[in-house]
């Protein structure tokens, strides 16, 4: 990894932080870190960082709306992986939804956490080459990340960006569910539910406020955007 990879880290368990920080500064990253929820947001619309590690349960202000206001009021695209005990579907479906792009839950295995960072940041752009693409009333332009439905500009988070560029690159044809996640996170796949909980946030999103749902589930074998040819 670059020695000039900044990684922000906002805890407010000293151990955990500790930890973090002493591994990942022995491997050059450049760590800030904060303790609580308030100054890690100031931090993070202050400066500029290539990952941020936040914890859900903070002082001051908790990691989701850390993480949402990141996204909505700062429009801030830094890749963020949550941290946090909680381990139920519906957590990790209110952690995605609030625009974080991974989960990992603790305790966890310091290596796995290495290598989900390294998974992000090699992802951090969704589309090298430009392309404007369509789907019926949808288009998304690769260049400027820009997502339109019938005229209405919608805001997505930076996996949902992927995997709707990836379901639009495909469409009309059905994609399975391994190969969206080697096409998302690669090799260093998430546990099962993480990409259920972002189709489920992207539903939201491109679905629910239009009259006519273009996002299906194709039993047993995966996932399509638009009707079949």
């Amino acid at each position: 990894m670059s020695h000039n990879t900044r990684v922000l880290i906002i805890e407010d368990n000293t151990d955990i932080a500790e930890m973090l920080y002493d591994f990942f500064e022995r491997r050059e990253y450049e760590m800030d870190y904060a303790s609580d929820g308030r100054v890690g947001f100031n931090l993070a619309t202050q400066n500029e960082y290539d990952i941020i590690l936040l914890d859900l349960m903070l002082p001051q202000m908790d990691g989701l709306d850390v993480c949402r206001r990141l996204r909505e009021e700062s429009k801030n695209s830094t890749p963020i992986l949550m941290l946090t005990a909680r381990d139920t579907l519906q957590d990790k479906v209110t952690g995605l939804d609030s625009g974080a792009d991974d989960y990992l839950v603790k305790p966890f295995e310091i290596l796995e956490l290495e290598a989900r960072i390294k998974a992000l940041l090699r992802r951090k752009g969704p589309m090298s080459q430009h392309q404007r693409l369509e789907v019926e009333d949808l288009q998304l332009d690769t260049g400027t990340l820009e997502v339109v439905r019938a005229g209405q500009t919608l805001d997505l988070s930076p996996i949902g960006l992927k995997i709707l560029t990836v379901l639009m690159q495909e469409s009309p044809k059905v994609v399975s569910r391994s190969q969206l996640e080697h096409a998302i996170w690669g090799d260093v796949l998430p546990d099962s539910d993480t990409l259920r909980s972002h189709m489920y946030n992207l539903r939201k999103q491109v679905d629910k406020p239009f009259d006519k749902p273009l996002l299906q589930t194709i039993q047993s074998r995966g996932y399509r955007i638009g009707d079949a040819a």
